[in-house]
């Protein structure tokens, strides 16, 4: 988000469908936030797929944390996913630009278990992070792709020592780390090349879907 049109990690993958039939179990509500998500958006390549979802509900498990951030909301999505790990007191800071997106994100949340442990911040997110101050345990960014660099200080600044910075897209169809002209493959390259060089983090990233980046910030 903001996605492209369709493209060739959306095709049929028989090895990700066959992950994806082993994987799971998925909570109804998801089901109906994917039909939803298929139904009303023009782009629902931009949700996180079910593999994928269910990744970051284990991340996020694993994890435990008592606060997550997330840059990028959609339609909720992986926002549900991630709801998933929470410490019993837990809560999300959730931020989304898109008004009609943000109308159907919360329209999700009220139909699941996590509607009042869910905040979801309407606006630019650089704005909006200037008053969310962590430190958060959990980190999910996946928003503009040319911004990924820019975000990078202030989310490192946010994240407790131990935490999880997830990261999206950063492979972008193979084009990050090649010689073209996306702006977007460009500024993903920059992102994993500051990640990798940063010593207040150790990263893997996993060629999933899209790509997604999982850096841990050491002790």
């Amino acid at each position: 988000m903001p996605g492209k049109p369709i493209s060739l990690r959306d095709q049929m993958d028989p090895t990700a469908a066959y992950a994806e039939a082993y994987s799971g179990p998925v909570p109804d509500y998801l089901h109906d936030v994917a039909r939803q998500t298929h139904l009303r958006t023009v782009a629902p390549q931009m949700m996180s797929s079910r593999l994928q979802g269910r990744l970051l509900a284990l991340l996020s498990t694993l994890q435990r944390p008592e606060r997550i951030l997330e840059i990028g909301t959609f339609t909720g999505y992986a926002t549900l996913c991630l709801a998933e790990g929470l410490a019993e007191n837990g809560r999300i800071d959730t931020i989304e630009g898109d008004e009609e997106m943000a109308f159907l994100a919360r329209r999700h949340f009220a139909a699941s278990p996590y509607a009042d442990r869910i905040t979801l911040h309407g606006g630019q997110a650089q704005t909006v992070l200037a008053n969310l101050l962590g430190p958060y345990e959990l980190i999910f960014l996946d928003a503009d792709k040319r911004g990924y660099p820019d975000y990078l200080p202030s989310l490192i600044e946010r994240l407790r020592p131990g935490g999880l910075l997830l990261a999206d897209n950063v492979l972008w169809d193979g084009a990050a780390g090649a010689k073209a002209s996306d702006k977007s493959a460009a500024a993903l390259h920059r992102y994993n090349v500051l990640v990798h060089q940063d010593e207040r983090l150790v990263n893997l990233i996993l060629p999933l879907r899209d790509g997604l980046s999982v850096a841990r910030r050491v002790e």
